[in-house]
């Protein structure tokens, strides 16, 4: 009786034609703290545009918010690892590029006739543009800061704590964003001197400092989110991850 070869199955996990992915799961609650942490975002940016008062002193409303994304991004890190955070870091500078890119579009647009805000849109959602280029600067150089500092934390300091690393990574990241900010959007800078934003630095040193005081409480509300999901293995876990 003649034999027949039979061939030797194959893997489950090996990809069946060139250039698939292979399967991966990620968390459910990884996709909802990305997806956290990209609305914060949006909507701290939107509501910058409205100033109020806190400690009797000029805020703007998205500085209630915005704090609360460095510790998601430490969530997110936690959950799916350093390489992961920055780039969700990245990606939402873009977004944020977009959306002031696309908001001019609109509030530039033609309003039709039964529109009689298009004046009231355009001056509220037209974007500054050195406040959108501030703010991003700010956001991005901070987050990263705070990536490598939570980074440091956990692989050189201890694991345990969640909350301490989440605050030291926090203590360094927020000055640093506040800085750029108050400085980039209103700091009497080169070329800048005579443009319609431009404050005294008396005037920069008290914005740095109320949203700065702001930021710090905001961020000490929000540390225990970082215990909405269970902490990784750091040992099994490369540096450049």
């Amino acid at each position: 009786m003649q034999s027949v070869e039979q061939a030797a199955p194959v893997p489950p996990s090996a990809p069946t034609r060139r250039g698939l992915l292979p399967a991966s799961t990620v968390p459910r609650l990884a996709v909802a703290a990305v997806a956290a942490y990209a609305g914060a975002q949006v909507i701290s940016d939107i509501t910058s545009v409205k100033i109020g008062v806190a400690f009797g002193r000029a805020v703007d409303m998205g500085t209630w918010i915005y704090p609360i994304t460095f510790t998601l991004r430490d969530v997110v890190h936690k959950m799916l690892g350093r390489r992961a955070a920055r780039t969700l870091v990245v990606s939402c500078a873009f977004v944020n590029l977009f959306m002031a890119l696309y908001l001019q579009w609109v509030a530039r647009a033609p309003s039709h006739e039964t529109y009689l805000l298009g004046d009231e849109f355009k001056q509220v959602l037209g974007p500054l543009w050195r406040i959108v280029v501030a703010s991003i600067i700010a956001e991005v150089v901070s987050e990263l800061i705070d990536t490598e500092v939570y980074h440091w934390f956990v692989r050189r300091v201890t694991t345990q704590y969640q909350w301490a690393r989440v605050a030291v990574s926090n203590a360094v990241s927020i000055p640093v964003d506040n800085a750029l900010f108050a400085t980039l959007a209103f700091g009497s800078l080169p070329f800048l001197t005579d443009d319609a934003l431009t404050l005294p630095w008396s005037a920069v040193w008290d914005i740095f400092l109320v949203n700065l005081t702001v930021k710090f409480a905001v961020s000490a509300l929000s540390l225990p989110l970082i215990y909405i999901s269970p902490d990784r293995d750091w040992s099994h876990d490369p540096d450049d991850a």
